[in-house]
C-alpha cells in the first residue's frame, strides 16, 4: 500500500471532441494506489457547455490554472492529443507548479507552432482531410465512420465501441486549433517531459510523434501498440506506464 508521502497528484487533460468521461478506465485504474486523480470537462466539453466563441486555447488553459491553483503542492499533468499542447501553454505560464509532464499520443509544441500546423505538417495524418467544418469555419465535426476508423479502429469490444462513438459526434471550437503555443526553454523548458507513443496512431502519426519529441529533451520516451486512443483500447497497459513515470 502507498503511503500518504508517496502519493502523486495528477491531472489528465482530455483532448478534442473529448471530454472527462474519456478517462474515466485510466482514472478508476489509477487512483487504485492512493493516487489524487483530477478529470475535468474543459470549456465547451461534456457538461462544461459554452458559447463556440468562448472555446479558445486561452479559456482551456485559464480553467487548467486555476484548478491548480487551489491544489497545494506540484502536479503532474498527463496530457491526451490536443491536451499536450493546452498542457505545454500551462506549464510555461505556472511550471513551478507542475512536477512532470506525460504526452499520450499528444501535441508536444515548439514555440509559435500551433495544432492546426502540426496536423498539417503530418504527411501521413489521415485526420485533417475527414474533418468537417462549419460554413463559417468557427467549429468542426466528426461523423460515425471517421470516428470508428481513425480514432478507434483498435478497440475491439464493438458494444463498448457504439456506446462510445456517438460521444464524439460533437462541436469542436478550430480556435484551439489555430492558436500559436507561446512557450520558452526557461518555462516550458525546465519540466520533465516524458512521451509515451502510439505505434497505430492514424492520427498523429509516429512520425509526426518522433519529430515533435526530437525538439524537445525528453526525460523517456515508451511506445504503445494502440491507435490513437490507448486510454480506451489498452487503458491497463497504458496506466501502468504512467504510474511508472509518476
Amino acid at each position: 500500500m502507498t503511503n500518504s508521502t508517496d502519493t502523486k497528484t495528477f491531472i489528465l487533460i482530455h483532448g478534442a471532441w473529448g471530454a472527462a468521461w474519456v478517462f474515466d478506465e485510466v482514472n478508476k485504474l489509477l487512483s487504485k494506489d492512493g493516487s489524487k486523480v483530477y478529470v475535468f470537462d474543459l470549456p465547451g466539453h461534456g457538461e462544461n457547455q459554452k458559447e463556440i466563441s468562448d472555446v479558445t486555447m486561452d479559456a482551456y488553459v485559464n480553467h487548467i490554472d486555476n484548478f491548480i491553483s487551489k491544489i497545494d503542492g506540484k502536479v503532474i499533468l498527463v496530457g491526451h492529443s490536443l491536451g499536450g499542447a493546452i498542457m505545454s501553454q500551462v506549464a510555461e505560464r505556472i511550471s513551478n507548479k507542475i512536477e512532470k509532464l506525460i504526452y499520450v499520443a499528444a501535441m508536444l509544441p515548439k514555440n509559435g507552432d500551433s495544432p492546426l500546423g502540426l496536423i498539417q505538417s503530418d504527411k501521413y495524418g489521415q485526420l485533417l482531410p475527414r474533418i468537417i467544418f462549419s460554413e463559417d469555419q468557427s467549429y468542426a465535426t466528426l461523423d460515425d465512420s471517421m470516428v470508428r476508423e481513425l480514432f478507434l479502429h483498435d478497440v475491439t469490444n464493438k458494444e463498448r465501441l457504439d456506446k462510445i462513438v456517438p460521444e464524439f459526434l460533437v462541436k469542436q471550437a478550430v480556435q484551439p486549433f489555430t492558436a500559436e503555443i507561446e512557450i520558452t526553454d526557461r518555462n516550458f523548458g525546465s519540466v520533465p517531459k516524458y512521451y509515451i507513443r502510439t505505434s497505430l496512431d492514424k492520427v498523429l502519426t509516429p512520425e509526426l510523434q518522433d519529430r515533435m519529441i526530437s525538439n524537445w529533451d525528453v526525460v523517456k520516451v515508451f511506445t504503445l501498440n494502440s491507435g490513437h486512443f490507448p486510454i480506451t483500447s489498452i487503458a491497463d497497459k497504458l496506466t501502468e506506464v504512467i504510474r511508472e513515470i509518476g
